[in-house]
């Protein structure tokens, strides 16, 4: 199994290959963006970001409020909070260069295993195997000979990864990349064009007959409209808007139901993405 990500949307975000100047806490940058965020959202504010904040050191200089305003929409605003803790750590435990050892790595908050795995792989081109949800589905299909790839099975399907790249470190990195590229293109979840795969004929779901899958399902993420995030998102953006603490009094016309509304307040309050300015409240400044 084998693919180059170089020339597409999702290698320009994640892949120093596609750039020769991409930094290495570019990659780092871009791996946190693109958790549960589509690559053609990404792309835009990831080169907004690094204009603004190049290293890591740049990003841990600023109060961590400033990454929450930047994120802006592209969802789950912790991952801000988080990659500007990670850039913390990077400058005070690394001398401002991200590390390149997964152990390391996954020390910084916010970096999980797949984070990890990709900044190792993709910024200093070392073998190891990088599965996210489309590497998955095509480990699922092509492999097992399934059609979906049901609930995480992290470490039989590290281990499916680990016996397809071959031992050469940059062709490796490039077999992560593309058989991400794969199932995000061609293997994808709802219409696979079988017809575009390049590796149509070593797939185990194809030569069974493409059966209906019948395993457990994976989680599904919750409906957006009316949830708490939503309300999250209101505030958020009521207080990116302004330079100073909102009045409780503005954030309380935000959102008509006031005991959700108030939930969804706590709950900022106790991620840290917000803080109590004396019954006003703003983005964190420290």
């Amino acid at each position: 199994m084998s693919g180059s990500p170089r020339g597409s949307r999702r290698a320009t975000a994640r892949s120093p290959g596609v750039r020769p100047a991409f930094p290495r806490g570019g990659v780092l940058v871009s791996e946190f963006m693109l958790q549960q965020t589509p690559v053609s959202r990404v792309i835009p504010r990831l080169e907004e970001w690094l204009a603004r904040w190049p290293t890591p050191a740049a990003l841990a200089a600023v109060p961590p409020g400033d990454a929450v305003r930047a994120w802006d929409r592209l969802g789950y605003p912790r991952r801000a909070l988080n990659l500007h803790a990670a850039s913390v750590a990077i400058t005070t435990r690394h001398g401002g260069v991200v590390p390149s050892d997964v152990d390391e790595l996954l020390a910084l908050p916010g970096v999980g295993p797949y984070t990890a795995r990709a900044v190792a792989a993709f910024a200093y081109g070392i073998r190891v195997p990088v599965v996210d949800v489309n590497v998955r589905r095509v480990l699922a299909r092509a492999v097992r000979g399934v059609g979906e790839p049901g609930p995480a099975r992290v470490a039989e399907e590290l281990a499916a990864m680990e016996t397809l790249l071959p031992a050469d470190p940059e062709r490796a990195r490039l077999v992560n990349a593309g058989t991400m590229e794969l199932g995000q293109t061609v293997c994808t979840a709802r219409a696979p064009d079988c017809g575009a795969c390049p590796i149509v004929d070593q797939c185990a779901w194809r030569a069974a007959g493409y059966p209906e899958y019948t395993g457990p399902a994976a989680p599904k993420q919750k409906r957006y409209a009316g949830s708490d995030r939503e309300v999250r998102g209101r505030i958020l953006r009521e207080l990116r808007a302004s330079e100073l603490p909102v009045p409780a009094a503005r954030v309380a016309e935000l959102w008509p139901d006031a005991v959700q509304r108030e939930r969804a307040l706590a709950g900022l309050l106790s991620d840290g993405l917000v803080v109590d300015e004396l019954g006003a409240y703003a983005l964190p400044s420290s």
